[in-house]
């Protein structure tokens, strides 16, 4: 039986990086890919920016929302919209300029090698990252190896990761996924849980001076907060099956 083709493209969901945007498209141009862009409900200013970089690369795709719905809703529409489009793989990088474009092919090479695995940046921070936030990340990494019975995610909330997207579009349509911050987390955890294999890759991850960020230490923690207990109690409803395949991962080591 023939392998599927391997196409990936690249999806970004964006909202109010106009000043950051030209950078990154012209950056991933370079790789010759579909650029989904889904813009959240940004304002004018980012709205005419994302104007001009549909106008001025041709490889950008672009969809708008009127409003403000959440990443994970803009995450949904935009692997969707891949898949429609008949691409196999999606690679997400956030449009706040943290992520190395320059390690697109090394995700690209790896999905090529696992085409059912998702690719799940490894963020490798500097100085710039705020010590609030990397202790916020390292409790969720935490919840996130008790709710998957498994080390296998290094980084549960790096928006530098690559999607298979026929078994990525088969959750989104069964599942209810979070609209928001938290929707990064939910869907690798619940990947995980139907057997999707995950690869962790390395990437050097920068805060930029100055870096806008719509993360709300209040609201959003307490999303997450929330999340993580539905993640404990889904994973206990399926702690025969985790288990189970933890026990044929072992047989076969």
């Amino acid at each position: 039986m023939t392998a599927p083709a391997f196409r990936p493209c690249i999806v970004i969901p964006i909202y109010d990086h106009g000043s950051t945007i030209r950078a990154l498209a012209a950056a991933l141009s370079s790789h010759g890919l579909p650029i989904y862009i889904v813009d959240d409900g940004s304002q004018e200013a980012t709205r005419a920016e994302l104007e001009r970089v549909a106008r001025d690369f041709p490889l950008v795709r672009l969809h708008r929302f009127a409003q403000n719905s959440g990443k994970g809703t803009a995450m949904k529409h935009a692997l969707r919209w891949a898949r429609a489009d008949g691409m196999s793989h999606a690679l997400q990088i956030d449009a706040d300029g943290q992520h190395n474009a320059g390690d697109v092919p090394r995700f690209l090479a790896r999905a090529a090698a696992h085409p059912e695995a998702m690719i799940v940046g490894d963020p490798q921070f500097d100085a710039t990252a705020p010590r609030a936030r990397l202790y916020g990340r390292r409790l969720t990494n935490f919840w996130v190896c008790i709710e998957t019975l498994s080390m296998a995610v290094k980084d549960s909330q790096c928006g530098f990761r690559l999607y298979p997207l026929a078994t990525t579009c088969a959750l989104i349509e069964r599942a209810a996924l979070p609209r928001r911050y938290s929707f990064d987390i939910a869907i690798v955890v619940r990947l995980a849980w139907q057997g999707t294999p995950v690869e962790n890759l390395p990437t050097k991850v920068t805060y930029p001076p100055g870096g806008l960020s719509h993360f709300d230490m209040l609201a959003d923690n307490a999303r997450i907060t929330y999340l993580h207990t539905m993640l404990v109690f889904g994973m206990l409803l399926r702690l025969p099956l985790l288990l189970s395949r933890r026990l044929a991962s072992r047989a076969r080591a």
